[in-house]
């Protein structure tokens, strides 16, 4: 499975085949189909990989702590593998039920009911996913910027005789000032979301 992962990093999952994936390993295509029925149980086979790389809750840690640091893992691991992030509720493996049992009770033993366990992990979880989509959408630069992309912008823009002034004010008064990462947008979201959660299971189970 990692080959195949790595393989789709590299290319993207259009550019896996059983036969690359063969060639790679130095065996014959058919005799893939004894470790995997097909293509799809191959992919499903590849996302509980990638879903091995993210943490998992540490027993008896703070569920709000637990929780960042899940998300920020989960957005690591879905930038080193863009491929899977429209993927990742697909067929679950056994890594992948094992990091949602995990993430389940430790949010079961800081008193969430299980509704509220629900709420807080489909959230967080489709935050981070479209977080990443978005992420991987972007033409950012090494440091994480979309500088380049902005100043294109607002270039057109000047030459529309400054059709979009809401647009050329965030981006010279924030967006092109020096140290921005559209990477920081991710961790204030994930703040306002996990202090939402946070009063909303107070008022729930209070």
């Amino acid at each position: 499975m990692q080959v195949a992962v790595g393989l789709a990093d590299a290319g993207g999952l259009e550019s896996l085949s059983m036969r690359k994936l063969a060639q790679e390993l130095g065996v014959e295509a058919m005799s893939l189909y004894y470790h995997v029925k097909n293509k799809d149980d191959l992919i499903d086979g590849m996302v509980d990989v990638v879903f091995s790389e993210i943490v998992l809750p540490s027993p008896g840690e703070d569920w709000k702590t637990a929780m960042r640091e899940r998300a920020e893992s989960a957005r690591a691991v879905l930038a080193r593998h863009p491929w899977a992030i429209a993927l990742m509720r697909s067929t679950p493996g056994a890594a992948t039920l094992r990091h949602l049992d995990a993430t389940i009770g430790c949010l079961r033993t800081a008193g969430f009911s299980p509704a509220m366990a629900g709420h807080a992990m489909s959230l967080l979880d489709s935050y981070v996913d479209g977080f990443a989509l978005q992420e991987a959408a972007l033409p950012l630069d090494e440091a994480g910027g979309i500088t380049e992309a902005t100043e294109d912008v607002l270039a057109q823009q000047q030459m529309m005789s400054h059709a979009f002034p809401n647009l050329a004010e965030i981006a010279a008064a924030y967006i092109l000032q020096p140290g921005y990462a559209f990477g920081n947008e991710f961790r204030f979201g994930l703040q306002v979301i996990l202090d939402g959660i946070e009063a909303a299971h107070a008022a729930k189970e209070g």
